[in-house]
């Protein structure tokens, strides 16, 4: 990118033959064409240049689609980006890309729920094999590595429990052992950390995030490089796994202020962590915490912190953790997370799947809350009244 992130989100996509600001919304089933050579030529081109948005059919998308996977190309720095109707969509596509019968996959234990039932029960069916590492230890990958091993599968930070793991050193056992990885980088996005430009072959985000911002669209992308990109392309074509226009629209209407949204989640998630701190009851799950092993591997390759945490509640009695999280005036209760407004979930541990490397007591309890863009002051207010409940 010649431009910074910042003026490179603004004045991107203009669309000055309709003089519009923002590109148009293009819905297509059947494109047409002038004539059969025209679509000879558009599919030669499409062969010559499978990057470029040459198109003979609505499922593989149309301008408005195509606007937004340049976009996020250029944003993941990456050599193509799917873009896909939900965020596992994403995740699905990737596993599937490169795993067959026969083969082994290691995905790290703090995995988003889903993505763990995906390949700890179906991919059984079709015997493919997954072994689960420890965030903490990764001797537990390295040593479970062998000839069957196609893919390494990251999740960073781990879905509700936020363990930052050594993305350098995951990196340099795949690289020795020529096996592919794919990252889940829905946290980060690549405002705050590039994964292909770091060294990862295919880098995930949930669109329905903080890339929308607003909580009204759902979509993935998944960024490649070029080793993986005719694996993916081809996965995708046969699966038919495509963003609609009128959400990549909503996207790449939402990703204009990204950088402004995340910076203020950032700060004000900055805010609410140093409050939380303070507090003996609670033990943050977000790095902020400067001796600690997340922040140190958090500082070593993320350039800021978005507005997801976690908070795991010292408490004999649930009932009283159940009351801080209803007492809560200015968060929302709901699932997914990235809008402007404030979240908040009481995590009961067998929503995080069947961790094999958690430890928890009987008396602790996961909250996960997610930062918006309200005035942090108020929010601080709000959850100080709710503590109260915590017995």
């Amino acid at each position: 990118m010649t431009k910074s992130f910042k003026t490179f989100l603004k004045h991107t996509a203009k669309d000055f033959h309709n003089q519009s600001v923002n590109p148009p919304v293009v819905r297509a089933s059947t494109i047409i064409f002038k004539s059969m050579r025209d679509i000879r030529k558009t599919q030669v081109k499409a062969i010559k240049n499978p990057t470029g948005g040459h198109y003979d059919y609505g499922r593989q998308g149309t301008s408005t689609t195509y606007i937004l996977q340049k976009i996020l190309t250029k944003l993941e720095e990456s050599y193509h980006v799917f873009t896909t109707p939900t965020g596992f969509g994403s995740v699905f596509l990737s596993i599937f890309s490169i795993v067959r019968p026969g083969d082994e996959i290691i995905v790290a234990d703090p995995v988003y729920s889903p993505t763990r039932i995906l390949t700890e029960d179906f991919l059984k069916e079709f015997k493919i094999k997954t072994i689960f590492y420890d965030p903490a230890n990764l001797k537990t990958l390295e040593n479970n590595i062998s000839k069957k091993t196609k893919l390494i599968f990251v999740e960073n930070p781990g879905s509700n429990s936020f363990e930052f793991q050594d993305l350098g050193k995951i990196i340099s056992i795949a690289k020795k052992n020529k096996i592919i990885t794919a990252i889940d980088n829905t946290w980060a996005t690549p405002y705050y950390f590039k994964p292909i430009k770091f060294g990862f072959d295919m880098s995930i985000v949930s669109a329905t995030k903080y890339y929308s911002g607003h909580s009204d669209v759902m979509g993935g992308s998944l960024a490649v490089n070029k080793k993986v990109f005719n694996k993916v392309k081809a996965a995708e074509k046969i699966t038919g796994l495509r963003l609609g226009p009128d959400d990549a629209y909503l996207i790449t209407r939402g990703l204009r202020t990204l950088d402004v949204r995340l910076d203020r989640h950032r700060e004000n998630a900055k805010k609410i962590a140093e409050f939380l701190s303070k507090n003996k009851k609670i033990k943050l799950l977000y790095p902020y915490k400067k001796n600690s092993h997340n922040f140190r591997m958090w500082k070593k390759y993320y350039s800021g912190a978005s507005g997801l945490m976690g908070l795991k509640i010292k408490a004999k009695n649930i009932n009283s953790v159940r009351k801080f999280v209803n007492s809560l005036k200015l968060f929302g209760y709901g699932y997914s997370w990235g809008g402007f407004e404030s979240l908040v979930l009481h995590q009961e541990f067998r929503e995080t799947g069947n961790r094999k490397f958690m430890s928890s007591s009987k008396d602790e309890h996961l909250v996960r809350l997610h930062i918006g863009l309200e005035d942090p002051s108020d929010l601080i207010a709000d959850i100080k009244q709710a503590l109260k409940h915590l017995k």
